[in-house]
C-alpha cells in the first residue's frame, strides 16, 4: 500500500512541475503599460504650460506641423517614465492612449522633438516659462509644504535647499563637459529645492570644471522669487561650505530677498585647533558622547567689513583623545564644523538644521536616476539645459502624485511614509496596465480585476482633477 501511494505522490508531482505552454496572439483591444499619465495629463491641464510655448516662436520657425506646446507636452510625458531619450518618443507616436492623456492631437517624431528643442533652447525662454508654471501649479493645488518648527515659540520655517550635484557624462564629447569636482567628465548643475519635500522651484546647469560659487548670487535671488510663488511663509537658506561667500550672504540680508540662512563656513586659513582654544577659553559647556571624546557647542558674533556688520558665527568642536575601541590617540584628534546663520536658536539645534540639508543628496539621487536625467542626452549645452528644466516639471509632478498617496489609508505598501519616492511612483501608478474603453463619446480606463493599485489610481485621479 505504502508504494502505492508513493507512487501517486511522485505522479502527482511530475504533473505540477510540467511547464504550461502559453499561445501568444495579439489582439483587438486597445491595452495601455502607462496608465498613470491620465494624472500627469490632469495636472498638465492646470497650466498654461501648452499655451505659453506655443506662443514663443523661434526665428527659424516658420508654421510647425506639430505646434511647440505639443513637443513640450509630449517630452514631459516622456519624462515622467524615466524615459530622457529623445528616440524613446518614437513607440508612442502610435499610441492613442499616449497623446488622449496628455490631450495632444499628435506624438511628434524624434527627429523633431530633437530639432525643435534645439531651435528654442538658445534663447532660454523655455525654461522660464517651465520654472514659473511649475511654481504656479504647485500654488494653485495646494501641495503641502512641511516646514521645521524652532524654539518654545514654535516658528514655522520652510527650508530652501541649494545645491550642485556633478552627473557623470564620460566618454561623451559633448559641449561643456569637463572634469567635475567628483574627478568624473561631467556637467555640475544647481539645484534649489523647497521644503521637507524637495520640490525643485530652480535649477541650472553649469560645465563640471566651473566653481560651485559661480552665478551662485543671482541663483539664489531668481529662487528666492519662485519660492515666493508658492509660499508667504518664512524661507530658511540652507548651503554648504563651497558656497561660504559674502555675496550669497548680502542676498539673503536684502531688504527684496530677505530670507534667514544656515550657511557652513569654509575654514580656509583657520585651524580646528584654533577652534578648540577659542570654545575652552570661552569656558563653553561641553559633552562627553563617551569615553575620549568632548564635544563643543558655542556661538560668537564675527564683524564682516563687507557687510560693515556682525554675523552670527555657530561652532562644534570634537575633540577625540582615543578612538570608540579605546585606543589612545598619540596626538588628540580635532575637528571643527562652524556656520554662518541669521537664527537665534542654541547651536546644537542650528547644527542639526544644516545636516538635514543632506536630504538634498535624495533628492539630486531621483532626478539623475529615476528620471534618467544623468546622462543627458543632447550633445548641445543649452538643449541639455533646457531638458534639464523639463526635469523639474516631471519631477514635481511626480512628487505631487506620490505626496497625495501617503495621506491615503489603503496604499499596498509594506510602509508608511512622509514623502515617496519618484521610482515608487513611476513603477506603481505610472507604468499601471489598463484597457483603453471608448464607448458613447466616452473614454474609460479598465483595470484587471485583482490590480492592487486601483482603488489608490482612483483616489488620486479625483484628486487630480479636482485640484
Amino acid at each position: 500500500m505504502k508504494n502505492i501511494k508513493n507512487k501517486k505522490i511522485k505522479s502527482q508531482n511530475i504533473t505540477d512541475d510540467k511547464l504550461t505552454i502559453f499561445e501568444i496572439e495579439q489582439g483587438d483591444e486597445e491595452l495601455t503599460t502607462h496608465s498613470g499619465l491620465a494624472l500627469i495629463g490632469a495636472l498638465l491641464a492646470k497650466t498654461r504650460i501648452k499655451n505659453r510655448l506655443n506662443k514663443t516662436m523661434s526665428n527659424e520657425q516658420k508654421k510647425p506641423h506639430i505646434s511647440n506646446g505639443t513637443v513640450g507636452i509630449a517630452y514631459i510625458g516622456l519624462l515622467c517614465q524615466g524615459k530622457s531619450d529623445f528616440d524613446h518618443i518614437e513607440p508612442f507616436r502610435e499610441d492613442n492612449f499616449f497623446s488622449i492623456s496628455l490631450n495632444i492631437r499628435e506624438t511628434p517624431s524624434s527627429p523633431t522633438l530633437r530639432q525643435r528643442l534645439d531651435m528654442v533652447a538658445k534663447d532660454g525662454q523655455w525654461n522660464n516659462i517651465l520654472l514659473e508654471e511649475s511654481a504656479e501649479l504647485i500654488k494653485k493645488i495646494n501641495a503641502p509644504l512641511t516646514p521645521v518648527y524652532l524654539g518654545k515659540e514654535n516658528r514655522a520655517y520652510v527650508p530652501r535647499d541649494i545645491d550642485v550635484s556633478p552627473f557623470d557624462n564620460s566618454n561623451t564629447k559633448k559641449e561643456g563637459v569637463s572634469r567635475t569636482y567628483k574627478g568624473t567628465d561631467g556637467y555640475a548643475p544647481i539645484f534649489a529645492y523647497l521644503a521637507k519635500e524637495g520640490y525643485c522651484v530652480n535649477t541650472e546647469l553649469h560645465q563640471g570644471s566651473e566653481h560651485c560659487q559661480k552665478n551662485t548670487p543671482e541663483f539664489i535671488a531668481e529662487s528666492i522669487r519662485y519660492a515666493r510663488k508658492i509660499t508667504h511663509k518664512p524661507l530658511l537658506l540652507r548651503m554648504d561650505s563651497g558656497n561660504d561667500s559674502v555675496s550669497n550672504i548680502e542676498i539673503c540680508l536684502n531688504n527684496e530677498t530677505q530670507v534667514d540662512f544656515i550657511i557652513k563656513r569654509n575654514l580656509r586659513k583657520e585651524t580646528p585647533e584654533g577652534w578648540l582654544l577659542l570654545a575652552k577659553n570661552n569656558k563653553d559647556i561641553y559633552c562627553q558622547e563617551r569615553e575620549g571624546k568632548k564635544v563643543y557647542y558655542g556661538s560668537m558674533m564675527k564683524y564682516k567689513k563687507e557687510l560693515k556688520r556682525e554675523i552670527r558665527v555657530v561652532y562644534k568642536i570634537t575633540e577625540r583623545t582615543s578612538d570608540k575601541n579605546g585606543q589612545i590617540f598619540l596626538i588628540p584628534q580635532v575637528e571643527a564644523e562652524t556656520y554662518w546663520t541669521s537664527l537665534p536658536d542654541p547651536p546644537h539645534v542650528i547644527e542639526k538644521l544644516y545636516h538635514e540639508h543632506g536630504t538634498s543628496e535624495q533628492f539630486h539621487s531621483e532626478i539623475k536616476t529615476d528620471l534618467d536625467l544623468e546622462r543627458l542626452p543632447s550633445g548641445k549645452f543649452d538643449t541639455n539645459n533646457l531638458v534639464l528644466h523639463f526635469g523639474v516639471v516631471a519631477y514635481n509632478l511626480l512628487r505631487m502624485i506620490g505626496q497625495s498617496t501617503t495621506r491615503m489609508k489603503h496604499v499596498p505598501l509594506r510602509k508608511q511614509a512622509e514623502r515617496r519616492r519618484i521610482k515608487t511612483v513611476i513603477q506603481n501608478l505610472i507604468t499601471l496596465a489598463s484597457r483603453l474603453v471608448s464607448h458613447a463619446r466616452k473614454k474609460k480606463l479598465q483595470f484587471g480585476k485583482h490590480s492592487p493599485w486601483f482603488e489608490t489610481f482612483k483616489q488620486v485621479y479625483s484628486v487630480c482633477l479636482a485640484r
